[in-house]
Parts: C-alpha cells; structure tokens; sequence
C-alpha cells in the first residue's frame, strides 16, 4: 500500500493542443458507449444462457440446482481470464500498437462467442464438450480484458471538471443497453420457439449476433484509436500500456482500492440480472418469459438511473455519490429476501428497484479513484482496477448467492450485498483519509 502514499493530483481538464480542437469529449464518448455496449451484449447472452440453456445442454446428468451451479462457476471463468488479458495485449500493444492490439482482442472475443455457438452439446461430446465451453468463457474474459482501450481514461482527462460525472455515466449506459438487447432477444427466442427448439438450436442465435455486433463495434472504435489525432492526445496525456508488473509493484494499492471502491455497484450488479432469472427457474414462482420482460423494463429504469447519476454526481462530487449509493444499496439488502419470498409481485419489485439502484451507483463507479494514479500508470491501472472489481465482486456472485440461499436461505443475499456495501464505503473512506481529492 506504499503507493497510496504518494498521490498524483490531476490538474484540471487543460484545452487541447494546438492541431487538436476537432476532438470532442463527446466523440470520444461516443467510441466509449460503442465499445462497451457491444461487450456487454456478450456478456449478458452468456448470463441469460447461463441459466435457460447450459443447465440442461451441457450438465443434464446433475439435478437442477446442481446444473445451475455448475453453469456459474463456468459463468465465472470469464473474469479469471480478464487480467490476464489486460496484461497479454497490453504486451502485445507495446510491440506491434494499438490497433493490433484491438483487432487482435475483439477477433478473439468474436471466436471464442462463435464457438459456444457451434458448440455440440453433452449429448454429442460428453464431457469435451464442457472443456471447450470452458475454454471458450475463459478466452472470452482474456478478450474482454484485451479490449480496453484507453477512451474511459482520455475522456476523464479532457472533459471539464465541472462535467466529470456526466461524461463518466456515458460509458456506463453500455450495461443496460447491451443488457435490453440481450434479454430482448432471448425473449423473442423464447416466446416464440417450443422449448424443444429453443435448447435444440434457438439459443445459439444471440451468439451469432453478437459476433456481427462484435465486427461493427471493431470497425467504430478503431475509427478512433488509431487515428493520428486520438493518438498523439493518448501520447500527450501519457497514456501508456506499462507492464504488468511494474504497475502492480508500484500501484497495488491504488489498483485494490479502486476494485474495492466500487464493490457495492459489481455486486448488485448480477444479483438484479442473473440471479433473479436462476432464482425464479429453480422455484418455478412465474414465467420466463415474463422475468425477462420485467428485466427488460428495469434496465430501461437503470438507463434513467445512469444519466441521473451524472447529474447528481457533478453536484456532490462521485466519491459522495459512490458511497450514498453504497448505503442504499446496503439498506436494499436487508429487504432482499422478503422481496424474493413475496411471490411474483415481490420479485418483481426486488428487479425493478434493484435495476434502479445499479443505474444510480453504476453510473459512478468506473474510476472513480484512478485520480490516485499518476499519469503514464493511468491507462493500465485503469484497466486492472477495472479487472479486479468484476473478479472480486461480480464473478462468483450468482455462484455465491444461489448456492447459499438453496442451503442456508436468502439471507445469503443480504449478506453478500451488505458486504459489497461496507466494502466500498470502507475503500472511499481509506481512500479520503490518505488525502486524495475528488475527480
């Protein structure tokens, strides 16, 4: 935690340098929302599958919860894989450049989502066949890490500081539309196929679109990162891939605190999207289709919630705003199992209000502390805090949450979300004892 103590204060936003005043934060915000939106209909095709498909597909010799947790603890290989991607292409840019390093990781996202796709099932390979999935999710989480491209950074440092919080929420919108398309879709597949059809063929169609997503979002970010304008901003402002083992000798404990600061919004994150869906299969307590249709309304509330986040956060600051949310989120918790007991009415008041919180608390959570990093470390740093989070407080938590509520019952999701809540509130405090200033 020695880097902590020695704190890089940003100035604020500068004008651009001569030769540079045809880039707009709004462009580059544009890049942000495309790139994130394609990425996270990826990764919500894979949560959705995760409980209507692969349960039966590819575990049909374990019982139903069995199934479920067996699916997660695939679900969660992905965010293993994401340092680890983040340090192979930030090698790989060093080397041969940015937009190889781009090209190269969205071409590995777009296999590796082509090959569950085409994956035979249990049935047809037996157990190879949960290798190769598993393969395939980890080789998406390296992808996913391999995909950062610095736009999340360069926006925070060319936006005014007085719109910080406005033009950090813009990325953030990429959750719940990619969330709106995904449960759109497998809606559609759903209502409209048998369910004989649906696990035979049907649900392979999500993955093939987000291959095609995939392809237009390379060609849209690449547009920006390798022109020379966007690259001599990146140089100016010392964005720069460091490797990975210097940042973490240097910038551990900048790194974990920025994960930990944004624990509460990471784990509520898949407690309002993937669990409900698991929870409701397992007891059979409404319909899918109609679980997906309330999703799909609350990721319409956290898109609202987004955009009100950049408000409010410019008002109070988004370390402020972080930990408010930390508090609500942590009161959510202790109402979580009455929700999810009460029956449909109930469950769908736990999705919608929880959509609602992770509009308002998501919306402020990337980066909120990389302000801590010094410059030429911000680009990487940013990355892995990035990396981390989702591994500390997404990645198991439907493996984690359904698995304890089945045996100890829903206080376990209470328990977890509280946790996350104290987490947070626990970094930020760390985070404003050692001095550091507000982005």
């Amino acid at each position: 935690m020695s880097s902590l103590t020695h704190q890089h204060r940003e100035s604020p936003a500068a004008p651009p340098a001569p030769g540079h005043g045809q880039i707009a934060p709004a462009e580059i915000a544009t890049g942000v929302v495309i790139g994130r939106a394609s990425e996270y209909f990826d990764f919500f095709t894979y949560g959705i599958a995760s409980v209507l498909v692969f349960p039966s597909v590819y575990f049909p010799f374990a019982g139903e919860l069995e199934g479920l947790l067996l699916a997660f603890t695939v679900f969660s290989f992905a965010f293993i894989g994401r340092p680890f991607g983040t340090s192979l292409f930030m090698r790989i840019q060093r080397r041969w450049g940015r937009g190889t390093k781009l090209t190269a990781s969205l071409f590995l996202l777009g296999t590796a989502t082509v090959g569950i796709a085409f994956l035979p099932t249990y049935a047809t390979l037996g157990t190879t066949s949960i290798v190769l999935l598993s393969i395939f999710r980890f080789l998406q989480g390296v992808a996913f890490g391999g995909s950062w491209d610095g736009l999340p950074s360069l926006l925070a440092l060319n936006t005014p500081p007085e719109k910080r919080g406005w033009y950090a929420m813009l990325g953030q919108l990429g959750a719940p539309t990619g969330f709106i398309v995904a449960g759109a879709l497998f809606l559609f597949l759903h209502a409209s196929l048998s369910q004989a059809e649906f696990l035979d063929w049907g649900w392979r169609y999500p993955f093939y679109v987000a291959f095609a997503i995939n392809v237009v979002a390379l060609f849209a970010r690449l547009r920006l990162v390798v022109t020379n304008e966007y690259t001599r901003l990146l140089d100016e402002v010392e964005l720069e891939p460091i490797g990975t083992v210097e940042i973490m000798r240097a910038q551990s404990g900048n790194i974990f605190l920025g994960a930990f600061a944004a624990l509460a919004s990471y784990a509520l994150f898949h407690l309002v999207t993937v669990f409900p869906l698991s929870w409701i299969q397992l007891h059979k307590t409404q319909e899918v289709t109609d679980v997906l249709a309330i999703q799909i309304v609350g990721a319409a509330i956290a898109i609202v919630g987004t955009v009100l986040s950049g408000w409010i956060a410019d008002r109070i600051g988004r370390r402020s705003m972080l930990g408010a949310m930390a508090i609500l989120i942590g009161i959510f918790s202790l109402f979580a199992p009455w929700l999810l007991d009460g029956g449909a009415t109930g469950q769908n008041m736990f999705i919608l209000i929880g959509f609602g919180l992770l509009g308002l608390s998501y919306g402020q959570a990337a980066g909120v502390v990389t302000s801590n990093f010094e410059r030429r470390y911000r680009y990487t740093g940013a990355a892995l805090t990035t990396d981390f989070g989702w591994l500390f407080g997404a990645a198991f938590a439907p493996l984690v949450a359904l698995g304890l509520s089945a045996r100890f019952g829903l206080v376990a999701v209470s328990v977890y979300l509280l946790s996350g809540a104290v987490c947070t509130l626990v970094a930020l405090r760390i985070n404003r004892a050692l001095g550091t200033h507000q982005q």
